[in-house]
């Protein structure tokens, strides 16, 4: 009797065992199946720099492109996407606050910056008193948009308040008097019809077809506001987090952006 009892059990054991194994492999491959979702030009060096390695590495990935900044955290929250690639820390942290989200970023990355363009003036010096500039009307990107022109020596802006949340209000010192035009961000680059220059975001830029290279001026982008490869802080160091790691600090990966991503503010990880 007490060997059958045994012989029961060795089997209930050795099913389980294989339930568990079978529950494992499963996991393991459903965890090759991943969404990435960026903004472009974000989703393009995703597709061109990052994807073909993992895909080396048996990942079947799909890119997921957004034309705003709210949903691809959402999304990564939720768990439709992966990881994501569209924003910088500073953005992170505070949407991070606002939502009570743990989203986390593991690398960053080359990133586009905001230029001053212009169909009248080839260079700063020839900008002209009482010339009107487009910036846009978000308050983040106004702010940017706002320190670029000051970078520039365009403007002074009041030493008491935090650039980051800049505003027309806050210049101080206008020596050449230009007339600020506040419109949406994606609309900058059509705007260039209709002012003098214009402050543009890189990413709408690159949309736009504008040539980075060819900005009379272009920020110095901050580590706080490179763009990152953003996962879940329980993702942080599975697997998947260290090959999309491993992608980005790839020859390969510097080979497409040195070819295709000119212009983009590199992080100081792939200057060292």
């Amino acid at each position: 009797m007490m060997n059958r009892k045994w012989f029961l059990l060795s089997l209930l054991f050795i099913a389980f065992g294989i339930i568990l194994t079978a529950c494992s492999s499963t996991a393991s491959e459903e965890r090759k199946d991943l969404v990435l979702g960026a903004t472009v030009p974000y989703s393009d060096m995703l597709k061109e720099g990052v994807v073909p390695q993992l895909e080396k590495k048996g990942y079947n990935v799909e890119v997921k492109e957004f034309n705003d900044y709210v949903q691809p955290n959402i999304a990564l929250d939720n768990g439709d996407l992966d990881a994501n690639l569209f924003q910088h820390k500073v953005y992170l942290e505070n949407f991070n606050k606002e939502r009570n989200l743990e989203l986390i970023d593991i690398i960053s990355v080359p990133t586009a910056p905001i230029g001053i363009y212009s169909e009248k003036y080839g260079s700063l010096e020839e900008i002209e008193e009482g010339s009107t500039v487009a910036i846009a009307n978000d308050p983040t990107n106004l702010a940017r948009g706002l320190t670029v022109i000051r970078d520039a020596g365009l403007i002074e802006l009041k030493k008491e308040i935090n650039p980051v949340n800049a505003t027309v209000n806050d210049v101080k010192e206008n020596p050449k008097q230009l007339t600020f035009n506040e419109v949406d961000a994606a609309q900058l680059p059509r705007s260039l019809e209709s002012v003098d220059f214009a402050a543009i975001n890189g990413n709408f830029a690159v949309a736009a077809g504008l040539d980075l290279t060819a900005a009379i001026y272009r920020d110095v982008i901050p580590d706080e506001i490179q763009n990152r490869i953003v996962v879940r802080a329980d993702d942080k160091d599975n697997q998947v987090s260290k090959d999309i790691i491993e992608a980005v600090e790839s020859e390969e990966f510097a080979k497409v952006i040195a070819e295709k991503f000119a212009g983009f503010h590199k992080p100081k990880w792939m200057e060292e």
